[in-house]
């Protein structure tokens, strides 16, 4: 038996116990006549005494010996800790050690492993096995479990089925690059792996699952960021014969439940807001509803005066900067530099100060004066010690550049409180989107994207204006959930798949499977898909989701730890018929 407890559980009721531990050494305090010795496991730290009253010379040494991350088991008994560790769960009771065997020595850790570490992210990815040891990354780790483990709990209890789904599959067009990977038993072709189990769900449906779900690894061969692994788990979820409220419902549910389960939470309302209206009010299609400072289009009220930067614009829009009117001059110049930075992409910024006697003072003072100010003011809503902001350009770029400016802002007010959770449903997204430098339009969600009741027959004459029978769950500003109700006919499927530009043949052959299972009885069905990894990370306070990954690649697409991907041999290129043409 290597241990009768672990390093968390020891309390004052086990004084006089006589017990066995194991884990790693923390850290020690050699005094000379008195050692002391942190002893750490998953479950907590368990402090260790050896003294030379009443331990044996030979142990005392041994323990003076202990270097950090020596891997040890001890065996003592519990006694009452003189200086006792309020912080600590084991802080009333220390172990006299009566045996001390080193399982493991162990060389000098590259970065210290406390929960304040000295290590660099890159160096803490290299050496990820270390960094696991850490509080911040097991308790992480240990979260992510817990929730994927409610996830399960609610939809089983909901009579969902969980099915696995091939991860070898063939490589169909979802908006993103494949991962390929080449079949040596079939000389030149190759599998893909799956960006999402999609057609594989709807084909559970026509299968009569009627509800199911997977907690499945997706691959995208995208550029990286915070929030974005090449491999990432979704929640992937299908139901039959429902209606969109019926999934809303259902994934409503499923939120309330985590956000009581996990954190303590509990939500009453999930707004609902058009695709339409959170473009034109926050600038994005996932705003962030935990604070105020929605869109003032300003136009009408701008655009009337000799400022030609406002009067060739195709929109003038600002924000109401909850008591910006404190900032000074030279912090309003910092914030017109950053709004024109190449990330965000704006020209410059107007602003206007709302002071607590009711007058303005503008940058464009030339040519607006009190009036046409306090109607900027009454547009963005503005009050009395407020700041606004006001941007212009082409609509949909300049929407993007305010909207960055907002979520700024909105991090400097310490308005983006992790603690508190606002869920929004955004609806009604456009079916179809233009790509402007083909003339081509794609599917904003996927090709199997049901278009709202009614609107089919705007794809000839308009297909730009048709709505798509989708929506995205958001939380704090974070696309957490999306899905749609699918098309479930073949005919209906073919007109799609025309308005996307495929041919009869080009269709027949990617989608030809889904195709013909539709003419053997599909049901009407819809779905929703989880980013597992965003929604952990959001639960836990944070929005970056690499420390809530066990094993996560960098921004280049490694995993430094095990220095993958990596060449492979000529035999293997020969034995899967490939030849490398390696740019120089």
């Amino acid at each position: 038996m290597y241990r009768s407890h672990n390093c968390g559980e020891l309390r004052a009721s086990h004084i006089n116990t006589e017990v066995t531990l194991s884990g790693w050494v923390q850290k020690s305090r050699d005094k000379g006549f008195i050692v002391w010795v942190d002893l750490r496991d998953r479950y907590g730290i368990t402090q260790l005494v050896f003294d030379e009253e009443r331990t044996s010379k030979s142990m005392m040494e041994q323990a003076q010996q202990l270097g950090r991350e020596f891997v040890v088991q001890v065996k003592g008994i519990v006694i009452e800790r003189a200086s006792k560790n309020p912080n600590m769960p084991t802080g009333d009771i220390e172990l006299l050690v009566s045996e001390l065997t080193v399982l493991n020595e162990a060389i000098t850790p590259p970065f210290t492993i406390e929960d304040d570490t000295d290590g660099g992210e890159e160096l803490r990815m290299k050496y990820r096995y270390l960094d696991i040891r850490r509080n911040p990354v097991k308790d992480n780790l240990i979260f992510r479990a817990k929730v994927t483990q409610e996830v399960r709990n609610y939809l089983s209890k909901n009579d969902f089925i969980e099915v696995e789904t091939p991860y070898l599959i063939k490589s169909t067009p979802e908006g993103a690059r494949d991962f390929v990977v080449p079949s040596r038993m079939n000389e030149g072709q190759f599998y893909a792996l799956p960006q999402s189990p999609q057609t594989f769900k709807q084909l559970l449906m026509v299968g009569g699952m009627d509800k199911y779900f997977q907690i499945v690894k997706c691959f995208r061969d995208e550029d990286l960021r915070a929030d974005r692994q090449p491999e990432f788990t979704q929640i992937d979820c299908e139901m039959a014969f429902i209606e969109q409220e019926d999934i809303l419902n259902v994934f409503e549910g499923l939120t309330r439940h985590l956000l009581k389960e996990v954190n303590g939470v509990e939500i009453d309302k999930f707004p609902r807001i058009q695709y339409d209206d959170a473009m034109r009010l926050y600038g994005n299609d996932k705003p962030d509803i935990r604070f105020g400072m929605e869109f003032g289009e300003l136009n009408a009220v701008a655009q009337h005066k000799e400022f030609n930067v406002f009067n060739s614009a195709e929109l003038v829009v600002g924000i109401a900067v909850p008591g910006g009117n404190k900032y000074t001059r030279k912090e309003i110049d910092k914030l017109i530099d950053w709004v024109k930075r190449p990330q965000v992409g704006a020209q410059g910024m107007v602003y206007s100060r709302c002071n607590d006697d009711g007058s303005f003072k503008s940058s464009v003072d030339k040519f607006y004066d009190q009036d046409d100010l306090a109607k900027w003011a009454e547009v963005t809503g503005a009050k009395a010690g407020d700041l606004v902001c006001v941007l212009s350009g082409d609509a949909s770029k300049v929407r993007a550049q305010l909207s960055a400016l907002r979520m700024e802002l909105a991090e400097r007010l310490g308005l983006r409180d992790p603690k508190v959770f606002a869920p929004l449903w955004v609806m009604d997204f456009p079916l179809l989107e233009l790509d402007e430098e083909t003339g081509h339009y794609h599917a904003m969600h996927h090709p199997f994207t049901s278009p709202k009741p009614g609107q089919l027959e705007l794809l000839d004459s308009n297909p730009g204006a048709v709505k798509a029978n989708a929506y995205d769950l958001v939380l704090n500003g974070n696309e957490i959930g999306g899905g749609s109700i699918r098309i479930h006919d073949k005919a209906t499927q073919a007109i799609m798949f025309k308005h996307l530009g495929f041919t009869e043949e080009e269709a027949k052959a990617q989608f030809g499977f889904l195709m013909d299972a539709f003419e053997y009885g599909a049901p009407p069905h819809g779905g929703l898909a989880f980013g597992l990894d965003r929604l952990v990370a959001i639960l836990g306070g944070q929005e970056t989701i690499r420390d809530f990954i066990a094993f996560p690649k960098n921004n280049s697409g490694r995993d430094v730890m095990i220095d993958a991907p990596a060449p492979i041999d000529d035999e293997q290129l020969t034995e899967l018929s490939l030849k490398l043409n390696l740019k120089s």
